[in-house]
């Protein structure tokens, strides 16, 4: 056990040594030996999308039990909360008048737990929200997602405000998670239940990116096709690889933490 810990604390000094364009080089190595090693090892890769979403709701009951256990919100961002809720609602909407599946009934429940977040956040537990550390503007991020949804949206026989508003959500969806990770690099420190919710949230995506990846190589590509013409099958594509890795650094950081056994995190400057 300790030699496997000093190998793995070995390689991830050797890491954050490199250059960050070796850096980079090595996430994406890693991305795609994990891609490698899924697509043989789980047979059915709408398994993949299962196992995103049962990871979703451990980190969801994480969050739970630290607004009800800790009574306290301190280092939650309630600008993420917000986009969560936003794309949730439109998608939900969507979900009703497009395709109605198992996937708003899991909708429902993830917006329904989301709004009891904020909930606690603006009224319960306002005392330990650090709202001078929660300063992303978010619409940096609302509003070129609604320009870009106007421009880049589904081409099915939908409604057209029905399929801008099904783009507008998967872009949103992508980067709402952006205003958590500047407040916890303003902090710096993150206490264990909040890098628990966040790592579980990184994994949640992966495996949802790995799931389309996927589906796509298995298809021949012809899912993509499937979805539509133009550039809309290559940005929803982009999309989960985008919000992949804008929390694979937070990721590295986390595992680093668990293997070092710290019980908190702490990020050092430029992580986000």
């Amino acid at each position: 056990m300790r030699g496997s810990r000093r190998t793995m604390n070995a390689v991830v000094g050797w890491v954050k040594r490199q250059p960050p364009k070796v850096k980079a080089f090595l996430s994406v190595v890693a991305g795609m030996v994990a891609l490698v090693f899924l697509r043989f090892v789980v047979h059915d890769h709408d398994n993949l999308f299962v196992a995103a979403e049962a990871v979703h709701a451990l980190g969801i009951s994480v969050l739970i039990y630290k607004l009800t256990k800790e009574r306290t919100c301190a280092g939650l961002s309630l600008k993420s909360q917000d986009l969560t809720a936003l794309f949730l609602a439109v998608r939900l909407y969507c979900s009703f008048v497009m395709e109605y599946d198992i996937h708003t009934l899991l909708d429902s429940a993830t917006l329904l737990t989301t709004l009891w977040v904020i909930y606690m956040i603006r009224f319960k537990l306002k005392s330990s929200y650090m709202e001078d550390k929660d300063n992303f503007a978010i619409y940096y991020v609302v509003v070129p997602c609604a320009v870009l949804a106007l421009l880049i949206h589904p081409s099915t026989a939908h409604n057209i405000v029905n399929r801008i508003f099904w783009a507008f959500c998967v872009y949103l969806e992508a980067v709402s998670v952006l205003p958590q990770l500047r407040l916890m690099q303003n902090t710096k420190i993150v206490e264990p239940f909040t890098a628990h919710y966040v790592f579980a949230l990184g994994v949640a995506r992966f495996l949802s990116c790995a799931h389309w990846v996927l589906q796509v190589l298995d298809t021949g590509g012809r899912l993509l096709t499937a979805l539509g013409y133009g550039l809309w099958p290559s940005m929803v594509l982009l999309s989960e690889i985008v919000q992949t890795f804008i929390l694979a650094d937070f990721c590295y950081y986390y595992i680093k933490s668990v293997v070092g056994g710290q019980l908190v995190l702490r990020l050092p400057s430029g992580v986000v």
